[in-house]
C-alpha cells in the first residue's frame, strides 16, 4: 500500500455551478508539463518551445484540474506529462483544454480532459488511477 493519501475530491471546490465529471475523482497531488509550444523539428539543441510546469488540484482517468501561473488557451490540445508521486517515470498524454477560469489576479483554474491517443501513455495512466483509487 502507498503512504500517499489519495483522498477522494468533492464538487464544492468546482468552479462555478458543476463539475461535468462522469467519474469519481483523486485529490491528488501530481506534477503536469503541458507543451504550450513545439520546438522546430530536426534542430539540435532548439530551446523555442515553450512548457507551462504545474500541479494538480486532483485527477481522474480521463481528468485533471489544474492551477497554473497563466491562462491556457480553451479547446486546445496539447501534450502533456503527468508524474504521479509514487511513479517515477512520467506519463505522456494528450489532453484538451475544456475550460479555464481564473482562480486569484495571478493564478487559474484549468480543466483537462485526456484523450485516448496513439502514442501515448493512455493505458497505463487509466491503470495508475484505478490502482491509486483501489488502495485509497
Amino acid at each position: 500500500m502507498s503512504d500517499i493519501d489519495y483522498s477522494f475530491g468533492d464538487y464544492e471546490d468546482a468552479p462555478e455551478s458543476g463539475d461535468n465529471r462522469s467519474e469519481y475523482r483523486l485529490a491528488a497531488s501530481a506534477s503536469v508539463t503541458l507543451e504550450l509550444e513545439s520546438p522546430i523539428p530536426d534542430v539540435e539543441g532548439d530551446q523555442s518551445g515553450r512548457s507551462l510546469v504545474s500541479r494538480t488540484s486532483d485527477v481522474s482517468a480521463r481528468g485533471i484540474r489544474l492551477t497554473t501561473a497563466e491562462p491556457v488557451t480553451q479547446g486546445a490540445l496539447l501534450p502533456a506529462w503527468v508524474s504521479l508521486e509514487d511513479d517515477n517515470k512520467p506519463f505522456g498524454l494528450m489532453v484538451e483544454v475544456v475550460w479555464c477560469r481564473a482562480s486569484t489576479e495571478t493564478s487559474w483554474l484549468v480543466g483537462l480532459q485526456i484523450l485516448e491517443s496513439d502514442d501515448t501513455s493512455y493505458l497505463e495512466w487509466v491503470e495508475a488511477v484505478a490502482k491509486a483509487m483501489s488502495e485509497g
